[in-house]
């Protein structure tokens, strides 16, 4: 198979450089041969040494939340992606925004643009799921729980020092659908806060959600 028909069959995954090292290894100069083929737009590079098929040989693209879990790792899809895609928020997000225990940092890339905002373990690694995508590949992402405590644990300057406080935020500023409040776990959300930052507002949050 040659290596243009190689990459558009694997058009739903992120090709890191290891991978294509090894389908060129039969090249002398397989680095060249990468940015022949970037050149040539079989490859489209979303940082170095990590690629997605072009568009001389596809028009389709891997998941984005699947892209986001290699772009920086370890992470997992949060904040307003997540509760987006639960549905939790009315707004259509145009960025994926995630967790990570590195150095928090954006990459611009041809499938849009990729936040990650640094948080410490062990909260980090409470509320995480494996999402099935329909290609059948995985990506990691917060529960529903999750997500919403990160937003508030990573929004700079909030503090929710009373129930009404917390009321406000959720309901009014960021319109969150009041009935996928009452589904979530406030129980499981208990256990997170003694290792979790914002402590306070955190059970705010859970006592409000728990009177509505």
């Amino acid at each position: 198979m040659e290596i243009a028909q190689l990459i558009g069959k694997h058009f739903d995954q992120p090709l890191p450089h290891q991978l294509l090292m090894s389908w060129l290894k039969s090249y002398k100069r397989p680095n060249d041969k990468i940015q022949g083929l970037k050149a040539k737009g079989i490859l489209e590079p979303l940082k170095k040494g990590l690629y997605i098929a072009g568009p001389r040989v596809t028009d389709e693209t891997p998941d984005t939340f699947l892209v986001a879990n290699h772009l920086l790792g370890p992470s997992y899809v949060s904040l307003e992606t997540a509760l987006s895609y639960y549905g939790l928020i009315p707004e259509r997000v145009y960025e994926v925004a995630s967790i990570t225990t590195k150095a928090s940092r954006s990459f611009k890339t041809v499938l849009g643009m990729f936040t990650y905002t640094h948080l410490f373990v062990p909260y980090y690694s409470f509320g995480l799921h494996m999402l099935r995508l329909p290609s059948n590949q995985y990506a990691m992402i917060a529960s529903p729980e999750k997500a919403l405590c990160d937003k508030i644990v990573t929004t700079s300057g909030l503090t929710l020092r009373s129930i009404r406080n917390a009321h406000d935020l959720l309901l009014e500023d960021m319109r969150m659908d009041e009935l996928a409040l009452k589904d979530l776990n406030t129980i499981m959300i208990r256990e997170w806060i003694p290792d979790s930052p914002k402590k306070k507002s955190l059970l705010m949050m859970v006592k409000m959600i728990e009177q509505l």
